[in-house]
Order: C-alpha cells, then sequence, then structure tokens
C-alpha cells in the first residue's frame, strides 16, 4: 500500500497555473501576485509560494520585484508574443463583429493583432497583390478569413504561420475552422423541398463555387438531387462578388422562371435580397421562401424569426487564440476543425406558391 500524498494549497495553486501554462492561457509572462490570488481566492502567500516553484521547475523566469514572470518552455525556451496581421474578407468598415472580438481576445492572450491594410475583396483576391502587401506587412502570422483556395494555397506555399477562418480549407495543410455547414444545407434544403419547392437557388460567393462547389453547396445540390430535381447554374448561378453584380443576378432569375426559394449565404445578402424582392412587389414567404445561412443580432429582433442556419462563435475564435499561443511555442499546429451548426425554422419560409 502506498502511502497517501498530501499536497499543501501552494501544491495545488502551482498544479492549476502549470496547465493553464501548458495549456497556452498565457504566452509571454504570467499574470502578477495580487491578480491571481483575487481570481483564485487564496491568499498573495499562496501564490508566491507557488510561483516560485514554477520558477524551481524551469517554468517561469523571475523578471525581478515587481515585474511579472516570463513563461519558459522546454530546453529554456521563451514563448514570444506574436504580431498577427488578420487579413480580412470584407473592407475595414464592414468588419464584422466576431473580427473585432478576435482581435481583442488575441490581444488579451498577450499577442499583437491588427487588421491588414486592405481586405481580400479590395485585392480582389488575386494572389500577386496580396503577395505585395504581405511583403509590406510586419507580421508574425496571418489569419484569413474566408480566403479562396488560390490564396490559401499560395501562404502555405510561403511557409508563413498562417490560419484559415472559414474560406476553402479542406484537404490543404493549414490550420483552419468554422461552422459545419454539412448537415444542416440538408436539413435547410429538404425543409424546402418537403414545402412544395423545386426552383430552390442558393447565392454564395465566387470562392465558395470556384473552381467547383464547396462543401455545403455539394450537400445543397446533392439534396435536390436526391428528390429527383435536377441541379445546374440556375440552382447555384454565378455572379461578381459586388452589390451591382448581386442585384444583376437577383434580377436576371426574375426574368424567365423566378425561384420559388432563395437560400442566401451572408446576413447582408439576406437584407439586400428582402429589400429587392419588397421593390418588385413580392412577399415573403407568400411569394419566395428566404433562409440565410448564418445568424446576425438584427434577426432577433425580426417578427417574424428569420429562417437561418445558427453556429457560436466563441469556439472559433478560442480555437484561433489556441493556435497562436501554440505558434509563439513553436508548436507546429496544422488541426483543422467545425464548429456544430443548426437549422432555425422561422416565418420566412413557407409552402411553395403554385404558378
Amino acid at each position: 500500500m502506498h502511502p497517501i500524498r498530501l499536497v499543501s494549497a501552494a501544491g495545488q495553486v502551482a498544479a492549476y497555473l502549470r496547465g493553464e501554462v501548458e495549456r497556452g492561457h498565457w504566452t509571454e509572462k504570467i499574470p502578477g501576485v495580487g491578480w491571481l490570488a483575487a481570481e483564485l481566492g487564496v491568499n498573495r502567500k499562496t501564490v508566491e509560494a507557488a510561483l516560485r516553484q514554477l520558477e524551481k521547475e524551469g517554468l517561469l523566469e523571475n523578471q525581478g520585484a515587481g515585474r511579472k514572470r516570463r513563461i519558459a518552455l522546454s530546453g529554456g525556451r521563451i514563448a514570444r508574443p506574436l504580431r498577427v496581421a488578420i487579413l480580412n474578407h470584407e473592407p475595414i468598415t464592414l468588419i464584422e463583429g466576431y473580427s473585432v472580438e478576435l482581435q481583442h481576445l488575441l490581444k488579451e492572450a498577450g499577442h499583437g493583432a491588427f487588421f491588414a491594410d486592405k481586405s481580400l475583396l479590395e485585392l480582389e483576391m488575386k494572389v500577386p497583390a496580396i503577395r505585395r502587401m504581405v511583403a509590406k506587412t510586419q507580421a508574425d502570422a496571418w489569419v484569413i478569413i474566408a480566403g479562396s483556395r488560390d490564396v490559401l494555397e499560395w501562404f502555405i506555399s510561403q511557409e508563413l504561420p498562417a490560419f484559415a477562418l472559414f474560406g476553402r480549407r479542406d484537404g490543404l495543410p493549414v490550420a483552419g475552422v468554422g461552422p459545419d455547414k454539412v448537415v444542416t444545407m440538408a436539413t435547410t434544403t429538404r425543409t424546402l423541398i418537403e414545402l412544395g419547392h423545386r426552383r430552390i437557388v442558393l447565392l454564395t460567393r465566387p470562392e465558395r463555387r470556384l473552381p467547383e462547389p464547396g462543401n455545403s453547396e455539394r450537400s445543397f445540390l446533392n439534396e435536390l438531387t436526391v428528390h429527383g430535381i435536377a441541379t445546374g447554374a440556375f440552382n447555384l448561378p454565378d455572379w461578381k462578388d459586388s452589390a451591382e453584380g448581386f442585384h444583376k443576378c437577383l434580377e436576371s432569375l426574375l426574368e424567365f422562371t423566378p425561384p420559388t426559394a432563395l437560400i442566401v449565404d451572408e446576413a447582408p445578402f439576406y437584407v439586400a435580397a428582402l429589400q429587392f424582392l419588397a421593390r418588385r412587389g413580392l412577399r415573403v414567404p407568400e411569394d419566395v421562401s428566404l433562409v440565410c445561412t448564418d445568424n446576425d443580432r438584427s434577426f432577433g429582433w425580426c417578427r417574424p424569426q428569420v429562417t437561418h442556419i445558427r453556429w457560436d462563435v466563441r469556439p472559433v475564435l478560442r480555437r484561433i487564440v489556441h493556435w497562436t499561443n501554440n505558434v509563439s511555442r513553436g508548436k507546429r499546429d496544422l488541426r483543422q476543425s467545425l464548429t456544430p451548426a443548426e437549422f432555425v425554422p422561422g416565418g420566412t419560409i413557407g409552402p411553395a406558391k403554385v404558378r
């Protein structure tokens, strides 16, 4: 029988802090004694004793009185804060709330985070233009939001620490995260078919369609095929990635055999489509059912409820922070992950109108 080993309060705090450091909760430095004591609900002496224990283990380095201890890695290497450039899809004036939250979380983790001078749309998703911007940007790592296949492949070829938030990352050796919309897209499509819809159109950006449809787009087309609906350019139309291109596409769709249901890929597209239909006297859902594949805060104010696909952005952002911390420690991290998504039925879909 082995003797019972009693762990002191300082030992318990040291074990907790050791685990937090190892999983990348902090990067360059560990918080001060006062902050840790208040956060953990223990006295300052206990925290100080725990920190000294971690110093002896070589996990922390004392920087002198009144200064926070520096985190050391195996082999004596020091975790360093990174300058993280966020390459947004939209221009900075249209940046989504989650992009700002990501910037905040990265700074909170001890890194420098900033938005690139131009967005992917402003650079027209062209690799030469992106190459020139990257060359003059002082950054240690990049987060690319909704990048095309060509863009992500270029970042990989440069061996830059890069993370793909959304975008065409499937099968590429790059870390990434995004919502799992494959099943929910099939559910969305099947629900519309059960309501009698046969002319269903999915409006999504070019990088989701080219050079071939992405996973969720294929799920949409496959579900139509399973139910005996022939698919083609009508269901997944091509359009220029601009407001003018979007409206021109809608006009062409209504010209001959109008769709009875529209699935739009982002909240701004939903608003634009709703306005377009209203200007032509078409009611939602009486004339055209309307679905958005993303959530938006404004949807909570809508009555009836907007039919949409919902997913939690928090684990997505935490994954990016965790990746950044791994890179700061010299750890190779190419893991791709998906966060669950769910179909939220609402009052913007209804039975197909008989024409």
